[in-house]
């Protein structure tokens, strides 16, 4: 007779964590090291995220500072949500600004010199669908020139009014792509890309920075991240 699962045992030695518990206990630990390793902490916001942008920004600090964008729990965890619970004295006033879009930033650089990196880092690229215009973009009556004959079917797919004269792709009437101050369609994200038209600007604000001996808020960033009350 086949045995009865209900008298197969376990041995719970064996049971597996959750991966997803895994992650966030390493991430906590993580921050709690890069807290012993730097001299301050900041919490930052941002608009147009760009990953790889991210990325390049992580290897030209990472001799001297550590990145962290992760769940807001984890990392207010980390931290210490009161008094009690702080992973240093007063750390646990960045958590409650660990919110909607912001990260953590751990560093060894001078304030001043975080401030400017801050205050100048931009990267443009193609806006994504849903974002707001920054400006209206028109195209007028006649050829298109820059693109080739390979174009129209994919030009014509993204509702531009458009034909194949003698080889030249040719737009029939004047089409408005885009109006300032109104969302991307995704037909107007795809055209803006292939006219190399960018209107995202990815940028990053301070929120708030932490020392051992100082606590301050960044009116702009804050201003930037919305959401906080009873601050």
């Amino acid at each position: 007779m086949p045995k009865s699962k209900r008298n197969r045992s376990v041995t719970l030695s064996k049971t597996k964590k959750k991966p997803g518990l895994e992650r966030k206990g390493k991430v906590v630990t993580e921050i709690k090291d890069a807290i012993e390793r730097h001299s301050s902490a900041y919490v930052f916001t941002y608009n147009n995220m760009r990953n790889q942008k991210l990325k390049d920004l992580r290897d030209q600090l990472k001799s001297s500072s550590r990145i962290f964008l992760a769940g807001k729990k984890v990392m207010q965890i980390a931290l210490g949500r009161s008094p009690a619970d702080e992973a240093k004295t007063g750390l646990h006033k960045l958590s409650k600004f660990l919110q909607g879009a912001s990260g953590l930033l751990f560093t060894n650089l001078p304030r001043d010199d975080v401030e400017r990196l801050f205050r100048e880092f931009e990267a443009n690229d193609f806006a994504r669908t849903g974002s707001i215009a920054t400006q209206t973009v028109e195209l007028k009556e006649g050829p298109l020139e820059q693109f080739s004959h390979e174009m129209e079917p994919f030009l014509r797919k993204q509702g531009l009014p458009v034909r194949l004269n003698k080889g030249v792709v040719e737009l029939v009437a004047d089409h408005v792509v885009c109006e300032e101050g109104k969302p991307l369609s995704p037909e107007a994200a795809h055209t803006l890309r292939v006219l190399g038209t960018k209107m995202a600007t990815f940028r990053l604000y301070l929120v708030c920075r932490w020392s051992s001996d100082d606590f301050e808020v960044y009116k702009e960033g804050l201003a930037h991240l919305g959401g906080i009350s009873n601050i």
